[in-house]
């Protein structure tokens, strides 16, 4: 049975390549018979964190709020899309994840990370992994490093270099299992 899958896309830059990352991402699970939905912070313009989700009385959030709360909650993990700015993460991919916690609970995340450099990304990553277990959605051990992202993949999402898919089938199939284990434990109830 298909996931459910959210990627959250972490750039809101003009010229930025992360989107790239994400379509490929997108195109990569739907091939592999999921259900996915991206999150761009471009699209969905959250203000800067002032109030969390959960500290809005019930029914008083922001209508978007509402919208990717939804989401999350029918979500089986998530794929974070990180860039690398100065070794840390972008600002606005924090934004984006902390306007929600309970949400994202007993979810696995897959940090998706790149650069225009040979290292793609993966110092960000390393970053990213202590904030997402943090936030209850702790990433699964593979990384999906893209290096020289510019040259691996078009606008639309397509691969490139052929090897990129190539890594991308181990990278998903360890996601499903998370996913897929997770799910089942969260029909049976969870810790609290």
């Amino acid at each position: 049975m298909g996931l459910k899958l959210v990627v959250l896309v972490g750039s809101v830059r003009s010229d930025r390549q992360g989107i790239k990352a994400a379509r490929y991402v997108e195109k990569s699970l739907a091939a592999r018979g999921h259900e996915v939905a991206i999150v761009d912070p471009v699209a969905v313009q959250l203000p800067l964190l002032d109030r969390m989700y959960k500290e809005y009385e019930k029914g008083k959030a922001p209508a978007v709020l509402e919208e990717l709360a939804t989401l999350y909650r029918a979500a089986d993990g998530f794929v974070v899309v990180s860039g690398e700015y100065n070794h840390s993460i972008p600002p606005a991919l924090s934004n984006l994840l902390d306007h929600f916690l309970e949400e994202y609970f007993f979810r696995p995340s897959a940090i998706v990370c790149y650069s225009t450099g040979g290292f793609g990304g993966v110092r960000a990553a390393m970053q990213l992994r202590a904030m997402l277990c943090e936030l209850g959605m702790p990433s699964i051990s593979s990384l999906f490093p893209i290096p020289k992202i510019q040259n691996a993949v078009d606008d639309s999402g397509m691969a490139l270099d052929q090897a990129l898919d190539r890594r991308f089938g181990r990278f998903a199939a360890e996601l499903e299992w998370y996913a897929d284990a997770l799910r089942e434990a969260r029909r049976k109830g969870v810790p609290y």
